[in-house]
């Protein structure tokens, strides 16, 4: 009774974590922290993209709202809440720097809508980069844990047929808690993978859809401002 007791335990998940040796503890303990580790990168990103569509939504109401442009850009105070309140106001700070120079006599609008079309993708470009932040940490575990899981099975398995080996012991009773423990690596390492490579997928297909919701408002918004620039033209 007392062995059946003894086996019980040891075919656990902690009592075969126990038994494995320093190697297969070190890789398991690594593959539990970036498990840990993508998870914390995935409720993170999961709450700023909510947010940062919720602003977005925000902002293009009131941009879209018929209001003055201007008015808008005192509003925000300079402080961008959402990516594209942040290409928004880059352009307007382009804007408004070349009406200062007019008043000097050397404003030039081609230059000018050159100019705010860099600055507008410079901060899609910033934007992008900001969203895509620790991502590729997710993009590592979800194709390196699974490898690293099957070496430490195959580094278990070799183990296992040594000692059988040495003990000339071939019965399964004996075979099964070794093998266990080799494959208790490739089990934490799809724990760890599974889970990064669906977010990776997930957020790296919102960062596509929100570039193009970027630069379609870029695009909209350099539409309005060279409208603007020809009518400063005009009044001379």
């Amino acid at each position: 009774m007392q062995d059946q007791v003894a086996d019980a335990v040891s075919m656990s998940i902690w009592g075969m974590f126990s038994h494995s040796d320093g190697f297969m503890k070190l890789l398991i303990v690594v593959l539990l922290f970036a498990s840990v580790w993508s998870w914390t990168i995935i409720i993170e990103k999961w709450r700023t993209f909510n947010r940062i569509k919720e602003k977005s939504d925000i902002f293009e109401r009131r941009f879209w709202s018929g209001g003055s442009l201007d008015v808008l850009y005192n509003e925000l105070d300079g402080k961008a809440k959402d990516p594209l309140s942040a290409i928004f106001l880059a352009a307007m700070r382009e804007w408004k720097r070349s009406m200062k120079s007019r008043k000097e006599g050397s404003f030039k609008g081609v230059n000018l809508q050159e100019r705010i079309e860099k600055v507008m993708q410079i901060s899609i470009e910033r934007e992008v980069e900001n969203l895509s932040n620790r991502l590729i940490f997710l993009a590592s575990t979800g194709s390196v844990s699974p490898l690293a899981g099957l070496f430490g099975t195959v580094w278990g398995i070799m183990a296992s047929f040594q000692a059988i080996g040495m003990t000339r012991n071939t019965n399964i009773a004996a075979v099964a808690p070794g093998v266990a423990e080799a494959l208790l690596t490739t089990a934490v390492g799809l724990i760890a993978a599974i889970p990064a490579v669906v977010a990776y997928n997930k957020f790296s297909n919102d960062i596509d859809r929100f570039t193009n919701k970027m630069e379609t408002f870029a695009g909209e918004l350099e539409a309005i401002i060279s409208r603007q620039i020809e009518a400063v033209e005009e009044k001379g």
